[in-house]
């Protein structure tokens, strides 16, 4: 089943919703997505840089990590009225405008 940005959106909205807090302030959001990037980057870290795990650390994962940021901007994106599509859309626009010559394109012939 392929879901939408707008979908996952929704389930994001439906899941806070359930209980009484709601959405954290956007601050508080933002303190959170930092947080979440740090644990990002220590994955990123430990796997492709120059300090691995101790060995009585846990195997983290990535993927895990790029999803916990995925739900935190939706929530700041869902309490703000961001429409994430929306923004998608936007700054592919600015990348395909702005940045139209910034790298060596792949040649298209074989």
């Amino acid at each position: 089943m392929t879901r939408t940005l707008g979908d996952l959106q929704e389930e994001v909205d439906e899941y806070i919703g359930q209980f009484q807090e709601g959405y954290f302030p956007p601050l508080t959001l933002i303190v959170r997505l930092t947080e979440e990037l740090g644990e990002l980057a220590r994955e990123i870290n430990h796997r492709f840089g120059e300090k691995p795990k101790k060995a009585t650390e846990a195997k983290g994962d990535i993927a895990l990590e790029l999803g916990d940021i995925l739900f935190v901007i939706m929530c700041l994106a869902n309490s703000l009225g961001i429409d994430l599509t929306d923004s998608h859309d936007a700054v592919m626009d600015k990348f395909r405008t702005r940045d139209h010559d910034r790298w060596t394109r792949k040649s298209t012939s074989q």
